[in-house]
């Protein structure tokens, strides 16, 4: 009996000894085959169900919503979009409170000045007026104030009646004391020689009326061909216009003409 069972175990002993050599063996031997690598199959999102306008949605929908040839409704991703600023061109725009106009804007204290200088208004430290004197000069007399553009008609006692008045042009003014030798109403014109050579397209011979540049009255000085007369331009007046005479406006002229006789002093300064 004793022998039986040592050769029983001396079998097993074998057998066990055979098996951990071919386990050794398959675990030394390198693989043929790359390992196998598993993947997870991505997972589709969960529908998302939108609700059908002409059911309401909620329980009524959720019932009938999917009805047979109707697969689930599906909401489409909605981009985002970012709202960037907008863009003003501040010089177009307005100044706030002042009304926008056709061609650009232009406010209220903005006013043009007119192109035709016969919209100009007449300032009016030009109209004819009583004021203080205090020359030298003594009553009846006319002084010129070249600079200035007035005329006085000295009345004595301080004061004298003055009138704006155009003067000569830079290089035309003059100064001197003459005298009234000769008045005319409404008077014609005749250009001298020089002013032709200067203005061909002058008239020769012009006779009086509204549209003669001598205007209504004309008071001539001396032997000269200066002269204290109207004007057609009224919007001259007050300014360096004229080739050396003395221009006024037309209803002043015919007031001083009432006022003075030949033989008047005229100082011209």
């Amino acid at each position: 009996m004793f022998k039986k069972m040592s050769v029983a175990l001396l079998g097993s002993a074998c057998t066990f000894i055979a098996g951990a050599d071919r386990a050794a063996a398959f675990d030394n031997t390198p693989p043929n085959d790359p390992p196998a690598v598993l993947y997870q199959p991505r997972v589709p999102p969960a529908p998302v169900r939108v609700a059908n306008a002409n059911m309401g949605g909620g329980f009524i929908e959720f019932l009938f919503g999917d009805g047979p040839g109707r697969g689930p409704a599906y909401a489409p991703e909605q981009p985002v979009y970012q709202q960037q600023p907008g863009y003003y061109d501040q010089r177009r725009l307005p100044p706030m409170g002042e009304p926008q106009m056709q061609g650009g804007y232009q406010g209220a204290a903005l006013q043009q000045e007119p192109t035709d200088p016969r919209q100009r208004p007449f300032d009016p430290k030009f109209e004819k007026q009583v004021v203080d004197y205090s020359g030298k000069e003594s009553a009846g007399t006319i002084v010129v104030d070249t600079p200035n553009k007035f005329l006085y008609l000295v009345e004595g006692n301080g004061r004298a009646m003055r009138y704006g008045i155009g003067v000569g042009r830079p290089g035309f003014t003059w100064s001197g004391v003459k005298s009234i030798t000769s008045k005319r109403e409404w008077p014609d014109w005749t250009p001298p020689a020089e002013m032709l050579a200067r203005r061909p397209d002058l008239p020769r011979h012009m006779e009086g009326g509204p549209e003669n540049p001598l205007g209504a009255r004309a008071m001539y000085l001396g032997s000269t061909l200066y002269r204290i007369h109207g004007s057609n331009e009224p919007w001259t007046i007050g300014t360096n216009v004229s080739s050396g005479c003395i221009r006024m406006r037309n209803e002043d002229v015919i007031d001083l003409y009432g006022r003075v006789n030949v033989g008047t002093k005229v100082v011209v300064m």
